[in-house]
């Protein structure tokens, strides 16, 4: 990683949170691994984050990625210091992995869904939006998570004055939704416009950009499920609770939501490697 950094070729940054805590065995690693070679097979450098044995890991091996689906804690950008101390194995959210990238020089980072504002509890926001203020990285992701609430989220993004830009979409998509009703601050269409909107964004003095990028499919029913698990664990709070919320949506699809994260995580480090590819053309 370090030496594509200093040839400027792209790299691709990813969290490790989704194999720590936001998906179950066997799904979490065969995302974490699918990331990582649609990255590679668009000819860029994925750069796994997470923090072992007291250091900030840039790139990891697989045995590392084993390690943090085996035992980790979930690790924000505020646990960074207090994890670097304990010398523990954590896995990164997405607000922590835009910091660690930024310390590092990667402005390109892919995820499945960015966190927000939760529904019903308005005071209970993610670090990732104001992260997204403060770090000069651009997050690939499809939309934020769907048991948040997205029409907050955005008045909050706006308010941070972060862009969040449509992949070739006007709509924020809803993470297994393509639809949401809620518009992008801005649409581009394809790699080279989404490359010259960041530089263009970031040479204009702005910070952390949010690529939204629709899933490959829709799941059928995902409002009414998300509804009724915000409604069954409605008195859980802290870092608990997008993982019950997640786990407990996955249990009422039939697992089908598993694999529809596997397959828009892939898809959106793949998007992400596009961008960061023409980016540095």
């Amino acid at each position: 990683m370090a030496a594509a950094l200093e040839r400027g070729r792209p790299v691709v940054a990813l969290e490790t949170s989704i194999v720590g805590q936001g998906l179950p065995a066997p799904h979490n690693l065969r995302a974490a691994r699918g990331c990582e070679i649609a990255i590679r097979e668009e000819g860029v450098t994925p750069a796994t984050v997470a923090v072992l044995d007291g250091r900030l890991r840039v790139g990891l091996s697989d045995a590392d990625l084993e390690r943090i689906a085996s035992g980790s804690v979930k690790v924000s950008s505020r646990d960074l210091g207090p994890l670097i101390v304990r010398r523990a194995a954590g896995a990164t959210t997405v607000a922590a992995t835009m910091r660690v990238a930024a310390m590092a020089g990667v402005r390109f980072l892919a995820t499945g869904g960015i966190g927000g504002v939760h529904r019903g509890h308005p005071e209970d926001q993610s670090a990732d939006l104001e992260e997204l203020a403060r770090s000069p990285v651009a997050v690939f992701c499809a939309g934020a998570k769907i048991i948040l609430d997205l029409r907050l989220t955005l008045e909050l993004l706006e308010s941070l004055s972060v862009p969040v830009l449509g992949y070739g979409i006007d709509e924020f998509p809803a993470f297994y939704s393509r639809r949401s009703g809620c518009p992008v601050s801005a649409r581009v269409d394809g790699a080279d416009e989404c490359a010259s909107t960041l530089r263009a964004s970031w040479d204009a003095g702005g910070r952390g950009v949010v690529v939204a990028v629709p899933p490959p499919a829709d799941l059928e029913g995902a409002e009414e499920m998300t509804v009724r698990a915000v409604a069954e664990i409605r008195d859980l709070s802290g870092p608990d609770v997008t993982p019950r919320l997640l786990a407990r949506v996955a249990e009422l699809s039939g697992g089908r939501s598993l694999d529809l994260n596997v397959d828009l995580v892939v898809n959106n480090a793949r998007v992400a490697a596009q961008v960061a590819r023409a980016f540095f053309a």
